[in-house]
């Protein structure tokens, strides 16, 4: 009960007898039994009962949950601001009845349970409209933040679900510069331009992270211009809606997305293009070629001696050779060349920007030598593979993907029955 100690303590029934004279209900609440603690006599004229007794063992277990809510939001925001003035609906004799009441929080008995004072003037009501009554009811309960504030930023009234949300706030010294509408804002910089935004606006939709006592949140802002009901002047009433799990599911949905692509566009096992995408950009660099009035290559690297690896150290072994494989592939061309995996142990590489056939011929040596280092496969024990490499040249060879690729194909089959470990230009 730390948090309350400077709330005024009503020890007994005694401390409250000169709410007798006065003829506005008055009633105090317990929180902690979640029941009547003491009423006047207009409180329980009010009820239509006929002793305080009744008043006080009056059942509210049909309460609901969003009704026990409200109420200790209101005793929250009365212990925080001293009183409270706020619309609610009471049910006398069971019929509806919504009216302005002035709360204070205070403590109770000697248990120094949480409490709360009701003033009632009966002259001052909403009236009995069933309009107005689900009006007031549908913000009351709903789980959507409504909160209305001044163009300053300084909040009016608030729903249980606003309170809730924002409650941490209470323990904040707020600077006098720091209006509660921006201090809601993770930003609070974003929170300044969107008060800023709205009022030159006059209310709009906007979407950003918000502090809550659940963390940060993405919230969707409604913020409309409206006039003070009693007072006429010009306010914001802000309807929060909590984004954070739509966002997430959207990111997701992005992110099988991004996993689909690369599934489709790059081998799972050496990161290196797949034939789709190898395709793909083979197109587009051919036709870069024409404009240049250059050439590419195409080669097509089928291992020597794979087998034997899977054969010796098992399937692990064999990916990790072939990961060893990839890694070295990518070093002998530049970042404008394609390496690509499409089969077990083949893989095609394009080369683009050729004016010479030395310059190709001058990769494929090189891929010789770096293929032919050997690999190691765990402590002491070495994997060697070679490779046969058949090249066809765009566009003296052939004017298309397809055409290119089979006459690759066909010329490192040339290699591997002449002997394997070379290449055919």
């Amino acid at each position: 009960m730390a948090a309350y100690d400077h709330l005024v303590h009503i020890e007994n029934h005694n401390e409250l007898k000169l709410y007798q004279l006065i003829p506005d209900v008055v009633w105090v609440f317990d929180l902690d039994k979640h029941g009547w603690w003491w009423g006047n006599d207009s409180a329980v004229k009010f009820w239509g009962l006929n002793s305080l007794d009744e008043l006080i063992n009056k059942d509210l277990s049909d309460d609901t949950q969003g009704a026990r809510d409200r109420t200790l939001q209101t005793f929250e925001l009365a212990a925080q601001k001293g009183l409270t003035i706020d619309p609610w609906t009471t049910y006398p004799q069971g019929k509806p009845k919504t009216l302005y009441m002035r709360h204070r929080a205070v403590t109770l008995g000697p248990q120094k349970h949480r409490g709360i004072i009701a003033y009632i003037n009966e002259e001052v009501n909403l009236g009995d409209s069933p309009e107005n009554l689900l009006l007031v009811e549908a913000m009351r309960y709903t789980q959507v933040y409504v909160t209305s504030f001044t163009q300053q930023g300084l909040p009016i009234i608030e729903n249980p679900a606003a309170t809730e949300a924002y409650k941490y706030l209470y323990d904040e010294d707020l600077a006098d510069d720091m209006p509660v509408f921006v201090a809601r804002f993770a930003d609070r910089e974003a929170g300044k331009v969107c008060l800023a935004r709205a009022i030159k606006e006059k209310g709009g939709r906007y979407d950003h992270l918000m502090k809550t006592n659940a963390g940060e949140r993405h919230h969707t802002l409604d913020i409309r211009v409206t006039r003070h009901p009693l007072s006429g002047e010009y306010i914001l009433l802000v309807t929060e809606y909590d984004v954070t799990p739509l966002k997430a599911a959207l990111q997701e949905a992005e992110a099988a997305k991004e996993r689909l692509r690369k599934l489709a566009h790059y081998d799972s096992l050496t990161g290196l293009a797949s034939q789709h995408l190898f395709q793909e950009q083979v197109a587009f660099a051919m036709n870069a070629a024409t404009r240049t009035n250059t050439k590419l290559a195409i080669m097509f690297v089928d291992l020597d001696g794979f087998k034997s690896v899977n054969d010796t150290w098992g399937h692990n072994a064999g990916d990790k050779v072939l990961c060893v494989i990839a890694d070295r592939l990518k070093q002998c061309v530049r970042e404008s060349d394609t390496v690509a995996r499409i089969g077990g142990d083949e893989f095609v590489l394009m080369q683009t920007g050729i004016s010479e056939f030395d310059d190709t011929t001058r990769v494929a040596e090189q891929i010789m030598q770096v293929l032919d280092q050997p690999i190691e496969i765990s402590a002491g024990e070495l994997a060697q593979v070679g490779a046969s490499i058949g090249i066809a040249i765009y566009p003296d060879q052939g004017k298309d993907t397809q055409s290119l690729l089979k006459l690759a194909d066909e010329k490192m089959y040339r290699v591997k029955k002449a002997g394997k470990a070379n290449y055919c230009l």
